[in-house]
């Protein structure tokens, strides 16, 4: 479908793309991955270019920046900026609207930034490049837009190196090198995906703020229709390499036409959504074909008062130690999980909920032993965990199963994913090959997919494909537990809804206990029974579900709620003015002895942490 142009049309746009098409070179032909485009961007406009993976967003951006390989690329039609067409540009002058007329941020900041400069010199690297500006003068500009940017100390942090910033100040550090030039347009392409909730909205604050500053036209690239209700004045809507519809931000949100719009926006959980809805609830799935909607059934009651929990843990604690020095002496320790506590039943899910480093995923870990706690116990199914020896540690695994974040990296290339599934049931002696193969296939099946996929292996499957095949493996040793680590943060999503939808299933059928650990607080509400917010390797606050979502009781549980993105357009110029301090560091001096924490009942179930003073005045 040929797009139409969009603008507001009361100044010349900034950005003007006509008949965009981008093809790549298979084999002897062209096959074209973003098929005529065509839209503006006018002056201080934010326009949002919204699809999944593969719907060719990204690389509508790199096609506009031209940072396409020549010799397997091919890109037709007309870009204007500024009134200039990029496209009939050598490559000597496109080097020069680079950074200067046009700046993108990229979504991974650590790939993007050069880990062997400090950051004050990369940035400085983009004014020199640019103009005939002296090094001292670029160093005070850099200094500017450092603290423009919100990164505290910013004198005392020029001349540090990227890894020293968490992935926050790296993509703060990577906005301030997009502005050093005051470009006219700015391309931020999923410039917050990869990071956690209270970081993704200081970003998306700051771009609004900055934009507001400079006056400059921003073209956001995002998968997540919340952030686009926060930031885009219009929206362009892509489905496999065309425009499947435009309009204003309110327009497709309010009174979107296109069933594949439609798919995306039920897809988003809402904050609150949840409200006077006691079990977890299905999300509701969009044929993007007929455009018909799947009913949003909650969760069979699974969890039974009184019941013996399936795993019991107390007091974990797990410390990494920090060596320096010629011989290696013990300097300090890593706090990374201390003295949590908690319950799960079969049937349950709990949520885990936390920024990274809040200690979360090591919990995880430790409870499966991948990682050697320091102290506490771990009943688990009747196992002692933290006292059994190797033989019998393989035998209690059989009871708790991972899902993890990156389903690539979780499989063997090498493998089918028929072998893959396969290799638990065999290497525990549960049975033959035959009886490994029937089972693998029945749980392809029950995940989902087919079992004539067996021979395939990982690279020919779509990420969703492979998190599902990730839960078919978690699977087959007849688990009771499973700790689902990040497993649908990656995911787009509509695919994130279905693998939600299909743990919750797959939770009903065969009464599943899930450690569900995320830091998405509007997926945490729907999926789970109760829920854990952890911080500096701590649990903050714990209790049911609802009594945590509607009476949230510590101030990091509320600014974790307050940073989640709402998909309403009428929020857009709403600042939530959340702190730009980095999350402290768990590191710890030797010897360092914490100070005992104190929790108080706020409702039945519902935990919060207090100090000592607050504990005595609530007795």
């Amino acid at each position: 479908m040929a797009s139409e142009t969009i603008g507001n049309g009361a100044a010349s746009p900034v950005l003007s793309v006509k008949g965009l098409t981008t093809s790549f070179r298979v084999g002897d032909g062209w096959k074209s991955v973003v098929r005529d485009m065509s839209f503006d961007v006018a002056p201080r406009e934010t326009v949002a270019i919204v699809g999944e993976s593969g719907s060719g967003k990204s690389v509508t951006s790199l096609s506009i920046m031209r940072l396409l390989q020549k010799n397997s690329s091919r890109i037709e039609g007309k870009v204007t900026l500024a009134g200039k067409d990029i496209l009939s540009l050598s490559e000597e002058e496109m080097r020069h609207v680079r950074g200067k007329d046009i700046s993108m941020i990229f979504q991974e900041p650590m790939t993007s930034l050069n880990p062997i400069f400090p950051i004050g010199k990369q940035i400085a690297e983009a004014l020199t490049c640019h103009s005939d500006i002296s090094f001292r003068d670029a160093k005070a500009e850099v200094l500017r837009l450092l603290e423009k940017v919100r990164i505290p100390n910013a004198r005392g942090r020029f001349d540090e190196y990227p890894h020293q910033f968490s992935g926050g100040m790296r993509q703060r550090v990577m906005i301030a090198m997009a502005l050093a030039s005051r470009p006219k347009l700015l391309i931020a392409d999923e410039p917050t995906t990869a990071l956690d909730v209270t970081i993704q909205g200081q970003i998306l604050d700051l771009i609004k703020q900055l934009q507001e500053e400079e006056g400059m036209s921003v073209l956001f690239i995002t998968h997540d229709m919340g952030v686009v209700a926060e930031v885009a004045d219009r929206t362009i809507v892509m489905f496999r390499g065309d425009v499947v519809e435009t309009g204003t931000t309110d327009d497709i949100f309010n009174r979107g036409q296109h069933p594949y719009t439609r798919a995306l926006l039920a897809a988003v959980p809402k904050l609150g959504s949840m409200k006077g809805q006691k079990w977890p609830l299905r999300f509701p799935i969009v044929d993007v074909a007929t455009g018909a909607t799947s009913e949003a059934k909650p969760v069979a009651d699974t969890v039974h008062p009184g019941q013996t929990p399936i795993l019991d843990v107390k007091n974990l604690t797990t410390r990494f130690a920090i060596r320096s020095g010629l011989f290696g002496r013990q300097s300090g320790a890593v706090h990374a999980v201390e003295d949590v506590s908690f319950q799960l039943a079969e049937g349950e899910t709990l949520s885990l909920v936390g920024e990274s480093g809040c200690g979360k995923s090591t919990t995880g870990r430790s409870i499966t032993r991948l990682i050697e706690p320091t102290s506490g116990s771990v009943t688990l199914d009747g196992y002692n965990v933290l006292s059994l020896a190797k033989p019998d540690l393989r035998a209690m695994r059989r009871s708790i199963q991972m899902i993890f974040q990156d389903p690539f990296a979780s499989l063997n290339p090498r493998m089918t994913i028929g072998s893959a599934v396969m290799e638990p049931f065999v290497e525990h002696g549960l049975g033959s090959k035959a009886d490994a193969r029937e089972k693998a296939a029945d749980l392809l099946v029950k995940v989902g997919l087919s079992p004539d996929m067996m021979k395939r292996y990982p690279h020919e499957f779509s990420g969703g494909q492979r998190q599902r095949i990730c839960i078919a493996r978690s699977l087959i040793l007849d688990p009771k537990v499973i700790v689902a680590d990040e497993a649908v943060s990656a995911l787009d999503v509509s695919i994130k809804a279905q693998v939600c939808n299909l743990l919750m299933d797959l939770q009903e059928s065969l009464n599943l206990a899930f450690l569900f650990i995320s830091h998405d607080m509007a997926v945490v509400e729907r999926v789970s029974h109760r829920v854990a917010v952890m911080y500096l390797g701590e649990i903050v606050e714990i209790g049911p579900r609802e009594a945590l979502f509607e009476n949230p009781r510590h101030p990091y549980t509320r600014k974790l709620m307050a940073a989640v993105p709402v998909p309403d357009p009428a929020r857009r110029h709403i600042r939530r003015n959340l702190s730009t301090d980095e999350i402290r560091s768990p590191v710890r001096p030797v010897g360092y002895v914490p100070p005992k924490r104190s929790y108080i009942e706020v409702s039945p179930g519902h935990l919060v942490q207090v100090t000592e003073e607050e504990a005595a005045l609530a007795a």
